[in-house]
């Protein structure tokens, strides 16, 4: 592969910085020590603006280039927060916060943006200028979503903007990107099934709520097998039934649900919301009861622009020889609200055979990290090439 030579060199380098990131993990927008690191590097580096507070613990940089006669401003976007997991790696440099793991490899992707960041602070071979965002609370908590609301992108101007996330079951260090959908924007919903409780041997004189949030989590499936299309993605998961009961022999008055719908076009997306809220409230009243829905939008989908989508995937070829082209991801990425603002791509970059993201044993690959910081540098070197 044609890495950088420079970045090479600076390998263990990242690796170090990196591994403290792991074993020092924070949530959300709960980032004091992560984001001081970062801003410390990027100080230390030499970039000519560093602005720290930005949704509260991000941090933006500026790198000019040698020349600025373009005028054009290329955004390059890493998220810095962990997960609430217990980590069982057993690494020597495992979290050494109980209940809190960079289980999602947030870890690498700020490592390799701080790598990209000292390479083009040292050469600063393009026209124009990068911007390096670093983004708290991806993993739930739309920081990116708060980024852009403070006025990132007005603010430092940005044209494009580009971002990586790493992909267990993808070889290491291969690069797959897509024009079009690549994540799906992933909702939440709750669902509150009331009916009239009483004896389990006298099911006569009740409204069962249980059998009734059973029926709903069953006809929800009919959303996606009869009201889309095959060819239109959709998925929707009950994942939690909770009732008032905890006897064996009581049938319970409320019966609680919770689930996640992940979607990729905006009007399934809008389809799904009423369908379910139709569905859960019919159903309820059918059998007696009563069903109040809750539906709660959260990131919508990653779709990656055409022309940069087709840039990142040339810097890809230069990189690493090839480029794979991977189905769409159904998981949920809050960088979505950038390209929401910008045109823009996320690439996914290979983590080899490693355990998959949210798992308590899984790491990040470190020998990705050349590839990923080379790609970085490519894509400003390339869309903000010297004349």
């Amino acid at each position: 592969m044609p890495i950088k030579n420079r970045i090479a060199e600076m390998k263990d380098e990242i690796v170090a910085w990196r591994r403290d990131i792991h074993a020092n993990p924070e949530l959300l927008y709960d980032l004091p020590r992560t984001s001081a690191f970062v801003a410390e590097k990027l100080r230390a580096f030499g970039c000519d603006e560093v602005t720290e507070g930005i949704a509260q613990t991000g941090v933006v940089a500026v790198i000019k280039g040698s020349r600025g006669a373009s005028g054009r401003v290329v955004g390059l976007r890493a998220d810095m927060d962990a997960l609430p997991i217990h980590e069982e790696t057993g690494l020597d440099y495992a979290s050494k916060t109980d209940g809190k793991m960079h289980a999602c490899g947030h870890d690498g992707h700020t490592a390799m943006l701080l790598g990209a960041a000292k390479y083009l602070a040292e050469t600063r071979n393009f026209d124009g200028s990068v911007v390096l965002i670093f983004q708290p609370a991806e993993e739930g908590g739309h920081g990116g979503k708060v980024m852009c609301d403070e006025g990132l992108m007005d603010r430092w101007k940005i044209n494009e903007v580009y971002a990586i996330h790493n992909a267990p079951g993808i070889p290491v260090g291969e690069i797959s990107v897509k024009p079009g959908p690549s994540m799906a924007a992933a909702d939440i919903f709750e669902i509150d099934v009331i009916g009239k409780g009483g004896h389990g041997a006298r099911p006569e004189n009740t409204i069962d709520a249980g059998l009734i949030a059973c029926q709903i989590v069953i006809s929800l499936q009919s959303i996606a097998s009869r009201n889309t299309s095959p060819l239109d993605a959709l998925v929707i998961s009950v994942g939690c039934i909770e009732t008032s009961s905890k006897a064996f022999n009581v049938i319970p008055q409320k019966t609680h649900l919770k689930g996640t719908v992940r979607t990729t076009s905006p009007e399934v997306r809008q389809m799904a919301r009423q369908r379910i809220k139709d569905i859960a409230t019919m159903t309820a009243t059918m059998h007696g009861g009563e069903a109040v829905v809750n539906y709660i939008d959260g990131v919508p989908a990653l779709i990656n622009s055409s022309d940069e989508a087709g840039y990142a995937a040339d810097a890809a070829l230069r990189i690493t020889g090839g480029c794979l082209d991977t189905p769409v991801v159904m998981g949920g990425e809050d960088f979505a609200f950038m390209l929401n603002e910008r045109p823009g791509a996320m690439i996914r970059l290979g983590n080899g055979d490693s355990k998959q993201l949210h798992h308590p044993e899984y790491n990040f690959n470190d020998d990705a990290i050349p590839v990923g910081c080379s790609w970085f540098v490519e894509m400003v070197e390339s869309r903000l090439a010297l004349a």
